[in-house]
């Protein structure tokens, strides 16, 4: 049998080896959740809530124990941990809250003896390849409305994740979601190939641009629903009235936070050429009050980068840029000792040709670059191929919804960055990808309509 190591990203050492899955498990496994589907769908709504709700109760009871699996196996500072849990929970409240209302039957025409009504139905078997530096909020974006809406669901949890999976699987089969129902795989890339090879009715996937469009190449002729989501490179405009201290300080976080790793982590600045030095003189005094340390500890602010080959990432940004005549401010090299460590790295005189501005970085390193006018920011804020946020800073509420209307983004902030709410749909434009988690359409996407016309004898 083949086997799987999991290694502290913090300290390189080998936390556990587990038993990995294979094309023939995987196949076994989805001809399981398969049979199993028609069973939990046909078990009454509030019956499939119940099992929810005793699952948040379960994740709430033991927030600490899974908080600290998630900071072991990541690198995730501790206290990031434990808001990603806490943030879950409200997450699933929406859900429960909002799912009833999707599920009901609509009569959307009824005259002359003719009825017309549109019932939603579940897709069926729905795959699931999760990511690893949310992997509660962006797996329980999916298979919490795909269980609600009646699906069987087969959840292949990141390798670098893959503790936090078997917890979760855990406390749903315990909250009483039948084992066949929701199945944990185990494994690498190998393992995310064999389960689009099943027979499956949708495959939502969070990752890379790179893994994502290999995954539509095998998945186009099948026609299988497919949701991609993927990453950003997301900007961030300071316009001349803004504030330089408060949009430091919120835009510090935006991009340091989870060590930068995040699909919506700030990654590109944009700062008006009046308050462009009081801005990055903040920015620095921000920047330098965060604590690198261990993940474990409470008042740690930057973590472990969770994947070794980050780092090479890194460094490749890193010498680009200086090569093409940035200034380097802070940072710019891995952290001595094990693990896998990078310092925050802040560059200024940046400019498109350097792919620090271009790229998705994916760790604590920011490029602030120095506009002339609203026009430029908005042009460099659009050069880019992909769209999942963007960002203005602006007391003037009419000024920063005439720039954020022009953004070519799927979530558009004033005066914040790098949020996320249940309440509004996540999605991307250009290489973010395809689809969309969250609000009442992330419920509606793991449901297909069906048309009824009734016409009275």
């Amino acid at each position: 049998m083949s086997t799987l190591a999991i290694h502290n990203p913090a300290t390189g050492a080998l936390i556990t080896q587990l038993p990995a899955d294979n094309a023939n498990s995987v196949a076994a496994k989805a001809a399981q959740a398969r049979a199993a589907q028609p069973l939990w769908q046909a078990v009454p709504l509030p019956q499939r809530k119940a099992c929810i709700e005793r699952f948040a109760k379960a994740v709430a009871a033991e927030l600490d124990e899974l908080a600290a699996i998630m900071t072991q196996e990541t690198g995730k500072p501790i206290k990031m941990s434990r808001n990603e849990l806490n943030g879950l929970l409200g997450r699933i409240d929406f859900f429960l809250q909002e799912v009833e209302a999707q599920l009901a039957t609509e009569t959307v025409f009824s005259e002359g003896g003719m009825t017309e009504q549109i019932e939603h139905l579940p897709l069926g078997l729905v795959a699931n390849i999760s990511a690893w530096n949310y992997p509660w909020f962006v797996g329980a974006n999916v298979f919490v409305p795909a269980l609600l809406t009646g699906n069987a669901v087969l959840y292949k949890p990141s390798e670098y994740a893959s503790l936090t999976g078997l917890a979760i699987a855990r406390l749903l089969h315990a909250a009483g979601i039948p084992q066949d129902v929701f199945i944990a795989l185990v494994g690498g890339g190998e393992v995310g190939a064999a389960l689009q090879a099943q027979n499956i009715d949708g495959l939502f996937f969070t990752g890379s641009y790179a893994t994502g469009a290999r995954i539509a190449q095998a998945m186009g002729p099948r026609l299988v629903k497919l949701q991609l989501e993927l990453g950003g490179k997301d900007p961030t405009y300071v316009c001349d009235d803004a504030d330089p201290q408060l949009a430091a300080e919120s835009l510090a976080d935006g991009a340091m936070y989870n060590s930068g790793q995040s699909c919506c982590s700030v990654e590109r600045i944009y700062v008006h050429e009046k308050i462009h030095d009081a801005f990055v003189a903040a920015f620095m005094a921000t920047v330098a009050g965060f604590k690198v340390g261990d993940p474990a500890a409470q008042d740690t602010y930057i973590g472990a980068i969770t994947r070794a080959p980050q780092l090479d990432v890194l460094d490749a940004q890193v010498l680009d840029a200086k090569a093409k005549g940035a200034t380097l401010l802070t940072g710019g090299q891995r952290l001595s000792g094990p693990g896998n460590w990078y310092a925050p790295t802040v560059f200024v005189n940046v400019n498109h040709s350097m792919a620090l501005m271009r790229e998705e970085s994916f760790g604590p390193i920011i490029g602030i670059q120095k506009v002339a006018s609203d026009e430029e920011a908005l042009r460099l804020m659009n050069d880019t191929r992909y769209g999942l946020t963007a960002g203005v800073f602006t007391p003037d509420e009419a000024r920063a919804k005439g720039l954020l209307a022009q953004l070519k983004a799927g979530s558009v902030y004033w005066n914040c960055c790098d949020r996320v709410s249940p309440r509004l749909p996540w999605s991307g434009h250009g290489d973010s990808g395809v689809g969309l988690t969250l609000s009442t359409y992330g419920i509606q996407a793991f449901t297909r309509p069906k048309a009824w016309h009734l016409r009275q004898p």
